[in-house]
């Protein structure tokens, strides 16, 4: 089974097609570029560069949130639009899954960090289980610093992820000291490859009702129905 994979859901772009049990190629990009001109061109491109085309295809998995609301937007506008034009599978799965999975061989907690800004962070709390990556809590958005305190509570050490860590870290390392693990660099970028394989074994979802998770609404969306609320 061909499985393409899309996250375009912060600043990393990351296209990625693995057929069974094997990455066949593999694009990650870091960079503050508008992803809508660039990420259909990366699809296409690797594609071709695999000696394949879109109806070699057998499932579509995407990166559906949480992140930027406009890069989620696209990554799911786009794959949505693939598997239903190629008639195959469609899987989303959470962003912060993906980048949790470099943390696999951690002995410890793990905590995959994007920034929500005004303090905040999208995180979700994994650990590892022989060998594979258990969910502890589900998607959420809070405070870092109440977020730090719920952890410190839990004695454990804590591996951090993501390339927002810059933003955080000193407050991170204050609160928690020893009990905080940052990771390296290389660690920060989700893998396309990682999200293709988790979403290869998922059930599909229906195409036409499948929606980003933004774990909160879009600001314009929270005014209107504060400003609806008070009429």
């Amino acid at each position: 089974m061909k499985v393409l994979a899309i996250d375009s859901t912060n600043f990393v772009m990351g296209i990625s097609i693995v057929e069974d049990h094997t990455v066949l190629g593999e694009v990650i990009t870091n960079l503050k570029i508008n992803h809508s001109i660039r990420v259909m061109p990366a699809i296409q491109k690797l594609l071709e560069d695999c000696g394949l085309t879109p109806k070699d295809l057998d499932k579509i998995v995407v990166a559906n949130g949480p992140g930027s609301y406009t890069g989620v937007r696209i990554g799911v506008t786009i794959a949505k639009t693939l598997a239903w034009s190629l008639g195959i599978p469609l899987v989303g799965v959470s962003s912060l899954e993906v980048l949790s999975m470099n943390g696999r061989y951690f002995d410890g907690l793990i905590s995959p960090i994007f920034d929500a800004r005004r303090g905040q962070v999208y995180t979700s709390l994994y650990r590892v289980v022989k060998g594979n990556i258990i969910r502890e809590t589900e998607d959420q958005i809070l405070l870092l610093s109440d977020w730090v305190q719920q952890l410190k509570s839990r004695d454990e050490r804590v591996l951090f992820l993501g390339n927002d860590l810059r933003i955080h870290k000193q407050a991170i390392v204050d609160a928690l000291g020893e009990q905080a693990v940052i990771c390296h660099p290389t660690e920060n970028n989700p893998r396309p490859s990682e999200l293709a394989f988790i979403g290869s074994t998922l059930e599909s979802n229906d195409v036409h009702s499948f929606v980003p998770n933004y774990v909160r609404l879009a600001e314009a969306e929270a005014n209107w129905l504060a400003s609806n609320k008070e009429k």
